[in-house]
């Protein structure tokens, strides 16, 4: 985790974070100074954020909305009152609503970022200033803290060349928190045929399998808000195991980047989410899937089927199949 301080001053109405980053100054800058970049951290996991104006000058503007995995929206800007280049920033940052016009009744802050080289690599220092106790503690309240290090977490994939983060590393699986699974998986192959493979039935069949001696014997696609989508499974000759399946509904379609959907075992009540994320550099794609799990005892009790070991058979098997074509 790249965030090693968190310190409120009530007294000085500031919130200071403290992160390290194994990589050089001038590569954490260029991470803050390209939107296209700051998308792929900026918002915490589940809640990504797009850059839809960008002045990267001192009186510039930066306009960014952050959209939840149940169609939730949130946005903000950044006013920048300073840039010294690679060292440092400062922005008035702001609650704004979908024209860009600041919220009433949401506080500004004042947020300096300060990179400076270390040993192993760069350290930031971010420091918010708040105009009352009340601003700093609202912000703290609305989950301001945590927000920061889920996103500052994320950072480490942006500042490694892709392969070199997760490539030979399997499926991965990070527990964020009590409720929260990331899995990650680099692929080798383009974006726009990864995301066919999950979405068209008759790609599906070739590589959805789990581990050998497993068939598909139903899968209905959701492509679009509000469609069901069934998927099922039964083994095949002398392979042990029951037939499954898991259903649910498209929350959110935006192809061929991000997906949102429900999802539960048929005949069972308990439901998760899943955020699909793809993302390509150099021809290869790195698929991020969040599930957020009703409770953790769920979150355990399914993790424990091997889950994990399935998505990477099936995984492998796209790449052997579809991909190497």
């Amino acid at each position: 985790m790249p965030v090693t301080d968190v310190t409120t001053d009530a007294e000085n109405l500031t919130m200071t974070v403290v992160a390290d980053f194994a990589a050089p100054i001038e590569r954490v800058w260029s991470a803050y100074s390209d939107p296209r970049q700051l998308e792929r951290f900026w918002g915490p996991p589940g809640w990504p954020a797009t850059f839809t104006a960008w002045d990267h000058t001192v009186g510039g503007r930066a306009v960014y909305s952050m959209s939840g995995p149940r169609g939730e929206k949130s946005s903000g800007a950044w006013e920048f009152v300073s840039i010294d280049a690679p060292n440092s920033f400062e922005v008035i940052d702001s609650f704004v609503d979908e024209s860009g016009k600041p919220l009433d009744g949401f506080p500004a802050q004042r947020m300096s970022f300060v990179f400076e080289p270390t040993a192993e690599g760069t350290r930031m220092v971010t420091t918010s200033h708040f105009d009352s106790v009340d601003a700093l503690e609202q912000v703290v309240e609305m989950g301001q803290v945590e927000g920061l290090k889920m996103a500052m977490a994320q950072l480490d994939t942006v500042l490694q060349d892709l392969r070199d983060y997760a490539q030979g590393k399997g499926t991965r699986v990070e527990l964020l928190d009590d409720t929260h699974v990331r899995i990650t998986r680099l692929v080798e192959g383009p974006r726009e045929l990864v995301w066919r493979a999950h979405f068209e039935p008759e790609l599906i069949r070739k590589w959805m399998l789990g581990p050998d001696g497993w068939e598909m014997t139903e899968c209905v696609a959701a492509t679009e808000v509000g469609q069901s989508y069934r998927n099922s499974w039964a083994p095949v000759g002398d392979t042990e195991g029951e037939p499954f399946g898991f259903e649910g509904e498209a929350l959110l379609i935006d192809a061929p980047r991000r997906a949102v959907s429900t999802e539960r075992m048929q005949g069972m009540p308990v439901e998760t989410l899943n955020d699909l994320n793809l993302y390509e550099e150099d021809g290869a794609t790195l698929v991020t899937l969040l599930i957020e799990y009703p409770d953790k005892e769920t979150r355990d009790m399914i993790l424990a089927t091997g889950m994990a070991d399935g998505m990477e058979s099936s995984f492998a098997r796209l790449e052997r199949e579809l991909l190497s074509v």
